[in-house]
């Protein structure tokens, strides 16, 4: 039987060609009658019978089918790569991209968890809007032309795809509360910082804790001013109260020197903090530092503290108009009637100090209504002139205490100051007494009267070259000038150490001489060399009888001074 054999060429490509189909057979003839005749066959038709197959070929597998275009199908992709999951790609089969976009949105998680108030940073956003941009539009083009794993019908999927897209959008809303949240927490963590300064600076001296006080301040200021919708914002007002309640503690626990300070910087606070925000506060420590200023100041006045001026005078410039700056100048007054009524007392000297400083404080204080600014100053005038009048019993004390010095210092400043008191001619006098006592401490025993005269003659000769000024006290003090001996001259040591040595007794020279009268008694004597002279004073002792007549003589020794 023959037939066609059918098969495909080696290294062929494609699908099998199919077996064309077998010719149809020639219908038999009538049968011949005979026997059959010999010879060569006759060729006849083609017998019909199933074709011959040769052994299948080897070759690649078929490729998957082109679908037609389908711009649904494409939207569809696209919509569902911009979910960021790469499901566009999985129905596509197309794992290695997918991968692309699962491994974008793994790194964009790992940056952007856990929520932080400062969010994603805005490259790794841009970077990853790029990619999803890219895998929509790649996948878009890829699905053009080839048909989806799942679902069968594109529309189903671009619906898919637009409700998936919830997916990031919702992801972001939560996030941005997540962040928001996050801000919230970092907030009210420096929220609780400045509430950490507050309470640190308690109890703390101002000076100390004002550094805190002014860094809680600011922190409070900027959460109201920056994130005023915050919770941490919102508390800020309860916290201002309790704020000023710490930093003006001193003040309930009546520690009045200490609230000034605080209180006076809580004035400044208005100008950190708006004045809507604090309410009734701005005007809290008005009242406080008023009584403070006020209680503070008096008790410094009472107590001679000469920081009294800065307080009162304070009170007077920043409230002049509360109900206790009148009460500044009767204080004042008070502490000047206090002062004038010491200085008859034990301590004459320290009053008198008192009302000197007085009148220069007194003077100082300026500010407040002009009748106060009145009076005070006429409360100087009297501390000063009192001051001065004062000094006459200083240096009495001084005297009778044996501060010879210093009774000299205050009788001459007393006399110079106060030419036309009534004590000046007996300060004089004691001033004389006190220069003598210096050198000899005996003449200082007595305070000075104003007796005058005698009844013993004392003549005082000068036989040196300069004038001198003899010093008297005893039963009567007083002084004179003998004038310079003209052609005298200092002795030499040695000869004032022989034992003949007689000063003034030249009988040749007219020696200068004043004679005076005094009271019989003990006299002391004190020689100062005037013009000048390197000369030390010399002293000398009498002691005056009725019934004698005396001379002093005043010489110069060469070297150690005059003496008489």
């Amino acid at each position: 039987m023959s037939g066609d054999a059918y098969g495909s060429g080696q290294g062929a490509f494609g699908p099998p060609t199919p077996p064309r189909p077998p010719m149809p057979a020639m219908p038999p003839g009538p049968p011949q009658s005979g026997p059959p005749q010999s010879g060569p066959p006759q060729a006849g038709p083609p017998q019909s019978g199933p074709p011959q197959a040769g052994p299948p070929q080897a070759g690649p597998p078929p490729a998957p089918p082109q679908a037609a275009p389908d711009a649904v199908r494409s939207l569809a992709v696209a919509l569902l790569n911009l979910t960021g999951l790469g499901l566009g790609y999985a129905l596509l089969r197309r794992w290695l991209p997918a991968a692309v976009c699962w491994a974008a949105t793994a790194l964009l998680l790992i940056v952007a968890l856990p929520p932080d108030p400062d969010g994603v940073p805005g490259g790794v956003l841009v970077a990853y809007a790029v990619v999803l941009v890219l895998a929509a539009a790649h996948g878009a083009a890829a699905a053009l032309r080839r048909p989806l794993a799942w679902p069968g019908r594109a529309p189903l999927a671009a619906l898919l795809g637009l409700v998936l897209l919830a997916v990031p959008a919702g992801g972001g809303v939560l996030y941005d509360r997540a962040r928001d949240e996050a801000t919230e927490r970092l907030l009210l963590d420096r929220l609780q910082d400045a509430d950490d300064l507050v309470r640190a600076g308690a109890g703390q001296p101002f000076a100390t804790a004002e550094p805190g006080f002014r860094k809680a301040l600011a922190d409070y200021a900027a959460l109201r001013r920056d994130h005023p919708g915050s919770r941490a914002a919102e508390r800020v007002p309860d916290r201002l109260t309790a704020y000023y309640a710490t930093v003006g503690a001193a003040y309930g626990q009546k520690k009045y020197c200490d609230a000034v300070a605080p209180l006076t910087y809580l004035r400044t606070v208005p100008k950190t903090v708006p004045a809507k925000d604090l309410g009734t506060l701005a005007t809290w420590p008005d009242d406080r530092l008023a009584q403070s200023l006020y209680a503070c100041g008096s008790s410094e006045l009472t107590g001679g503290d000469t920081q009294w001026t800065l307080h009162l005078g304070q009170l007077l410039v920043s409230f002049p108009g509360s109900a206790l700056a009148p009460r500044v100048e009767p204080d004042v007054r008070a502490a000047v009637d206090r002062a004038v009524e010491d200085v008859g007392g034990s301590d004459p000297c320290t009053a008198v100090n008192r009302l000197r400083a007085l009148g220069t404080q007194i003077a100082g204080v300026t500010g407040g209504a002009p009748e106060i600014t009145a009076a005070l100053g006429k409360d100087a005038d009297r501390a000063s002139g009192a001051a001065d009048s004062g000094t006459y019993d200083c240096g009495v004390a001084q005297y009778r205490g044996g501060d010879f010095d210093a009774a000299l210092a205050t009788m001459n400043e007393f006399t110079e100051k106060n030419p036309h008191a009534r004590n000046r001619a007996r300060a004089e006098k004691i001033a004389i007494a006190a220069e003598i006592a210096e050198t000899v401490p005996a003449a200082g025993k007595r305070l000075p009267t104003l007796d005058t005269g005698g009844s013993i003659s004392v003549t005082i000769k000068n036989d040196s070259p300069d004038d001198i000024t003899v010093l008297y006290t005893g039963p009567v003090t007083g002084s004179l000038t003998v004038k310079a001996c003209s052609g005298c001259s200092a002795y030499p040591l040695s000869s004032t150490l022989l034992s003949g040595f007689r000063p003034c007794g030249d009988s040749g020279k007219d020696y200068p001489q004043r004679t005076i009268s005094l009271p019989a008694g003990t006299t002391y004597f004190l020689h100062k060399p005037q013009g000048g002279s390197s000369s030390a004073p010399a002293s000398d002792t009498a002691k005056l009888r009725s019934g004698y007549v005396y001379t002093e003589c005043a010489y110069t020794r060469q070297s150690f001074g005059t003496t008489g």
